[in-house]
């Protein structure tokens, strides 16, 4: 009776990647990695979007205060006038 043992060769081991799984990992990686580029690229399109909007909203409304301020003037010279004229 003789005891043949297995070489080492023969299987890469109960936790080993064999290589062509270790090759599907690195596709796999790549990919997601592709993809979390792209989804980060398109986030900050859309937050240069969002930038500009708001900046053109901030330039609507220093525009409105400004006229605000000089209808308020206005108010006031006319109501300062009327006061006068009693």
């Amino acid at each position: 009776m003789s005891l043949s043992l297995p070489s080492f060769d023969e299987s890469p081991g109960w936790g080993a990647p064999s290589p062509a799984d270790g090759e599907d990992d690195v596709v796999t990686a790549a990919i997601k990695k592709e993809k979390t580029i792209q989804d980060i690229a398109a986030a900050q399109e859309d937050l240069k979007a969002l930038l500009e909007r708001v900046q053109t909203v901030q330039r609507d409304v220093d525009r409105l205060v400004s006229g605000n301020e000089t209808l308020q003037m206005y108010i006031d010279n006319l109501t300062l006038q009327m006061a006068k004229r009693r």
